[in-house]
């Protein structure tokens, strides 16, 4: 199955520090193309676990005895890992969002590119979809999706447009979604705006934020001392969300301080903020908005 090249391999791969005895997890397995490449630097003592919910990934296993691939959602990494007898890992490597071939595929309906049924389900197996979101949501529910994670601000007038609508007949593709909401798509920006409302129903949809803060919860518990993260993102929500685990080991506001004014924290970061070239936007354009973190257990 046709997958694009993983973004800023080298940089998220390198980042890892890799111990080549060492046991890694990627987190967001898809095309397998950053787990190949931590195979590559791993011994035959090392060991590779990877995760994805997605059934398309599955077919994308790779054949080494060095590699277990786990059919869920990371969400339950610290579950299944234990279930392999696995406690604790020396990096964990993370490409949030969604993937190139997810994109790709018109009938999974995650791109403004196609018409399509309204899923995005990153679980087909999944019951709620953007059919659901977009048909079943009461008005105060769809407008805080649109505003919380599309950051849109036409998002209560969006809401009542859709909610009017409704009332004739159920929006089951991509297409009458567009014309429904079309008064707030200017032309010049429609595909901006598009965007950023399937964005806003791709996150409700997969619980992006939710899955998200419960897996950083377990990350420092997961790594030994001096173990990596290394994480992609590609939308300022994710991003601030590990920005601020890296730095304070919580989601809002700051860690308790002691009498000195210090305050302990799991991790630290490792260098700065890593974004791709432009000679690597130019080649693969999904890295355009991929911003990569990495982080040591202390």
């Amino acid at each position: 199955m046709e997958y694009h090249n993983p973004v800023l391999l080298e940089e998220t791969v390198g980042g890892l520090n890799i111990n080549p005895d060492g046991v890694y997890v990627d987190v967001t397995f898809g095309g397998g193309g950053h787990s190949k490449e931590i195979l590559k630097r791993l011994s035959d003592k090392g060991r590779l676990f990877a995760f994805d919910q997605d059934l398309d990934a599955l077919e994308n296993a790779l054949d080494d005895s060095r590699f277990t691939l786990i059919h869920e959602n990371f969400r339950y990494v610290k579950r299944f890992l234990r279930f392999h007898g696995v406690k604790q890992v020396d990096g964990i490597l993370a490409d949030f969002g969604v993937s190139s071939h997810q994109f790709d595929v018109a009938e999974r309906g995650f791109s403004t590119r196609f018409e399509a049924e309204l899923d995005m389900r990153m679980n087909q197996q999944n019951k709620l979809s953007a059919f659901h979101v977009v048909n079943e949501y009461d008005e105060e529910q769809l407008k805080q999706v649109f505003l919380q994670y599309g950051e849109l601000r036409a998002a209560p007038g969006m809401a009542k447009l859709i909610i009017e609508y409704r009332k004739t007949e159920p929006i089951i593709r991509s297409e009458q979604l567009k014309t429904v909401l079309k008064k707030f798509l200017p032309p010049r920006h429609e595909n901006k705006v598009l965007a950023q409302i399937y964005q806003a129903i791709r996150i409700e949809v997969n619980q992006e934020i939710e899955v998200l803060k419960e897996f950083l919860q377990q990350t420092p518990e997961l790594l030994n001392k001096g173990g990596r993260l290394s994480f992609i993102s590609y939308h300022s929500l994710e991003d601030r969300l590990v920005k601020r685990f890296i730095r304070n080991g919580m989601f809002e506001g700051e860690p308790e301080r002691d009498m000195y004014g210090n305050f302990e924290v799991p991790l630290k970061k490792v260098n700065g903020l890593i974004v791709p070239s432009a000679e690597e936007i130019k080649t693969n354009n999904r890295a355009r908005s991929a911003k990569l973190r990495v982080a040591e257990k202390l």
